[in-house]
Formats: structure tokens, C-alpha cells, sequence
């Protein structure tokens, strides 16, 4: 069973990798170094999934970031997003991703759903996770700022491509939609983030 799902699992990959221009995506592997360098604030900037519940939700974010803090345990991380779902930002603090060390994996649990994802080799100022949830895949690209280079943007829309994902299939934000972040002051006028 465990052969047949990494096989399944690498499958997408292996036929991207024999088309010249696809690039494998490379997994990290975990060290003392990983997890301090995903602490901070990120910047969800687009996404793509073949995972039907997510394809619905990425459809409604307009925008959103999130900060990784240092959980109870090394095997945890705390999570506090605030994200614009169509017109209402949502704060919530309560998220947490678990750090599977032996086979360098992230797992969110949330609402009784459970995303598994590879943290992707990159630039350390960008996040692309490979999800994966319920064989479906999935890929994510966060940045420390909203703004991302343009050769950052094509080598990640290259990598979509290489996983048959389509146009219609992946999501951007815009921050024209960002929520005030709630260590931020908010002006006059200012939508006030709704705790979730």
C-alpha cells in the first residue's frame, strides 16, 4: 500500500521531469536550520489544487498572511492568520502545524481536515508548499512581502504548469485586499478584522 501511494504520489513528477523544461520540485530536508527560518510573518500570494474543498476556498480568499510562531513542542508551530474571505477579514490563533521531522512533512489539521505539505527548496524569503490531501496536490507560494519578482512568479507559474495544473486552477490575492493586521493601527473608515 505504502509503494503504490509513493508512486502515485511521485508520479506527477516523474512525467513532468522528462518534459526538458520542467524543473523537479526539490523537498526540503529538515535540519536544526529549517523551522527557525519559517518563523515570521508571510504573505499568501497564489495557489493551485486539484483538491476539490480547497479549490472552493482558494476561489474566496482575496487576501492573506500569516505568522509562524514557535509552539509548546520542537514538533510544533503556532499559526495566526488573518485572511480576507470575499468581504470579511477573519483573524484566527488557534491554528496549528505539526513538524514531522523523520520525513520533513507540515501538517495543518483544520476542521477536522488534514493538509500534508512538503516545504519546497527556494529563495528563503519565499514558502511554496506541495500539498497534498487525499492524493490530491497542490502547490502554494507565500513571500516574506507582498511583492514578488517577476522570475520568482514565472519559475513558480513553470512549476504549475509542469504539475497539469491550468489557468483556471490557480488562485491569486491582491493587497488591494488586505485585512489591518491586528498589531496594526486601524484608521478611520478601516474594516476591523472578526475573530474566527
Amino acid at each position: 500500500m505504502l509503494a503504490s501511494l509513493a508512486l502515485l504520489v511521485g508520479l506527477p513528477l516523474a512525467l513532468a521531469a522528462e518534459h526538458p523544461s520542467c524543473a523537479p520540485l526539490v523537498p526540503v530536508t529538515f535540519d536544526n536550520t529549517t523551522i527557525p527560518g519559517l518563523l515570521g510573518k508571510w504573505v499568501y500570494i497564489t495557489g493551485a489544487s486539484k483538491y476539490p474543498p480547497h479549490i472552493a476556498e482558494l476561489k474566496v480568499v482575496k487576501y492573506a498572511v500569516f505568522s509562524f510562531f514557535p509552539g509548546s513542542r520542537e514538533d510544533e508551530l503556532n499559526v495566526t492568520e488573518t485572511t480576507r474571505v470575499n468581504e470579511t477579514c477573519v483573524v484566527r490563533n488557534t491554528s496549528k502545524i505539526q513538524v514531522f521531522w523523520h520525513n520533513s512533512t507540515l501538517v495543518h489539521v483544520d476542521d477536522q481536515v488534514v493538509s500534508t505539505a512538503e516545504l519546497i527548496q527556494s529563495d528563503k524569503d519565499l514558502l511554496i508548499l506541495k500539498h497534498f490531501n487525499a492524493n490530491f496536490l497542490g502547490l502554494s507560494l507565500s513571500a516574506r512581502t507582498p511583492n514578488v519578482s517577476k522570475e520568482h512568479l514565472e519559475e513558480f507559474n513553470a512549476h504549475l504548469r509542469c504539475l497539469g495544473f491550468t489557468e483556471e486552477e490557480v488562485f491569486f490575492t491582491s493587497e488591494k485586499d488586505a485585512c489591518p493586521l491586528p498589531w496594526e493601527k486601524t484608521g478611520e473608515g478601516d474594516e476591523e478584522p472578526q475573530l474566527g
